[in-house]
């Protein structure tokens, strides 16, 4: 199986201002890497580095957040191409999603992912094969 995590899920890896949230989704993170199931997508690289640089409180120095990068990016990355755009583009007016989220669920589904961990979509709920999951509820 799987994990997906969105960017939102890795940012409070770093966010001292959020203490549980930070411990929750470290926990997670650590027990879903270190089974061999986390998977990730350039989005979610690109999006956690301008994140962690700029809108913590105590943001990350740039050099750091790099290093940050270069370390997820040795787990499964799926990459956006522009084949994962436009089915992104499909699925967010399909499901009435933003095309930001639909590109995250297309990723996951494109990498087999069977999780998505993050707050932007609705717990419980499935689309196709993967099941959305808020690991803070």
């Amino acid at each position: 199986m799987r994990v997906f995590f969105d960017t939102n899920i890795l940012v409070y890896l770093f966010d001292a201002d959020a203490a549980d949230k930070q411990t929750q989704a470290r926990d997670r993170f650590q027990a879903e890497a270190s089974a061999g199931r986390t998977l990730l997508s350039t989005q979610v690289l690109q999006e956690f580095y301008v994140a962690v640089t700029r809108k913590l409180a105590v943001p990350l120095e740039p050099e750091a957040a790099e290093e940050v990068v270069r370390n997820l990016a040795v787990l499964p990355v799926v990459r956006i191409d522009p084949e994962r755009i436009l089915a992104a583009i499909v699925k967010s007016r399909r499901l009435q999603l933003s095309f930001w989220d639909a590109l995250i669920v297309e990723a996951a589904l494109a990498g087999g992912a069977e999780c998505l961990l993050t707050e932007d979509l609705h717990h419980g709920q499935t689309i196709e094969a993967l099941r959305i999951e808020n690991p803070f509820k």
